[in-house]
């Protein structure tokens, strides 16, 4: 082995070590933030309200994102990228160990608004940090690795922590979280490079973001289409346990079903993008609605749930093209563009609870998460279709 390929060798492991700190925050908020879905069974009597209203606090977390990430990034766009990641942590392990100690559910609500004010911004500029670290053709890729951190979190961290809520009780879950975010503070500080941030960024630059016709429709691809698969997951553990009669015991299994399926979502879709973007949206959302619509009639039996819930979670392969496809969009305004990807993934976080509590407490059966689901991915597509006809218009007048 000469010594160019060892220097590469070298670079590789670098990349690859920096790759895995920063999809260690994706593990810590992918476990809180599916791992709550999971826990609604055990903190509703907890604090002494109904399944659905309880629905409310994965939606207070969502719209903690929501503004959490626009405000953030554009607080950050003249920091050092790395600096930002470890606040970002540090702030995310302060609010999840307040979740732990919420003694009703007003508390609850506002701290679990607090802890969705980091997550955005976290995984926009962790996903800028990744890609700066591959060549171009490798970018869909890289930022599939971050991700893969929150997919990995549903096959391991969120049944531990559905375990955990069982047997010990659901505040020690959140106090896991903590824990784990702030190991990736220290994991972030030890292995991603130092940067500079560039002389050129400024709040007004990253603002620039929003005037782009095609950020907006990409934005409203993730509110609209990942509501579906957020409809459906809210709810799953109730149930499997009013309508499959399934034990306990096998709610976490099928959490990690559904992280399986999410995995091969973020991995397939990412190698996808890379070769065409537009196309691997469309099919992503075309995959989805199919699976909800066929998730109304799998819920009497185990094992149709389990292919069904697998096939739902490999939806959660839009994640990754929509993040690229907002870079490629969204010009000089990098940093606001990834972290409103994660805006608009959580407006669809609240969005979907909230239209399948809807349906559900106006009597129409756990069942009806899955056509909720469907009809918000149909949405999904329907916005695709305009940003295809966009980028057709746009090829023909640059012709």
């Amino acid at each position: 082995m000469d010594s160019n390929q060892q220097g590469q060798q070298g670079r590789d492991g670098h990349v690859g070590l920096a790759l895995f700190a920063l999809a260690m925050g994706g593990f810590a908020i992918g476990t809180t933030e599916f791992g709550t879905m999971g826990l609604v069974p055990y903190f509703a009597p907890g604090l002494h309200i109904s399944v659905p209203d309880a629905g409310h606090v994965i939606s207070a977390y969502a719209l903690g994102v929501v503004v959490g990430a626009p405000v953030l990034a554009i607080a950050a766009a003249r920091l050092s990228r790395r600096i930002v990641l470890i606040g970002l942590m540090g702030c995310f392990a302060v609010a999840n160990g307040l979740t732990a100690f919420a003694s009703d559910y007003h508390w609850m609500l506002f701290f679990r608004f607090l802890s969705g004010l980091p997550h955005g911004a976290y995984f926009g500029v962790a996903a800028l940090v990744a890609a700066s670290l591959v060549p171009p053709e490798r970018r869909a890729q890289a930022i599939s690795r971050v991700l893969l951190g929150l997919t990995i979190a549903t096959i391991f961290g969120v049944p531990a922590a559905n375990v955990i809520g069982q047997l010990v009780g659901w505040r020690w879950a959140f106090a896991l979280v903590a824990v784990l975010a702030l190991t990736t503070a220290g994991l972030v500080y030890a292995l991603v490079p130092a940067d500079k941030p560039s002389r050129h960024a400024s709040p007004l630059r990253e603002l620039h973001a929003l005037k782009h016709r095609q950020v907006w429709l990409a934005l409203g691809m993730g509110a609209i289409g990942f509501g579906g698969m957020f409809a459906v997951y809210t709810y799953l553990a109730s149930t499997l346990m009013d309508v499959t009669h399934a034990a306990p015991a096998v709610v976490p299994i099928m959490l990690a079903v559904f992280g399986v399926g999410l995995t091969a979502g973020n991995l397939i879709s990412a190698w996808f993008a890379d070769k065409a973007l537009m196309p691997t949206v469309a099919g992503v959302l075309i995959w989805t609605a199919v699976a909800l619509a066929l998730y109304p009639f799998a819920l009497h039996s185990v094992w149709s749930m389990a292919l069904v819930v697998f096939l739902v979670g490999g939806g959660g392969g839009l994640a990754t093209p929509l993040q690229a496809r907002l870079m490629e969009v969204a010009e000089h305004a990098q940093t606001l563009a990834a972290a409103l990807n994660h805006s608009a993934f959580n407006t669809a976080n609240a969005l979907g609870p909230w239209l399948a509590g809807m349906a559900i407490g106006a009597g129409f059966g756990w069942q009806s998460a899955g056509w909720v689901g469907f009809a918000l991915t149909l949405g999904g597509l329907v916005i695709w279709a305009l940003s295809a006809l966009e980028d057709r218009r746009m090829a023909n007048a640059t012709a």
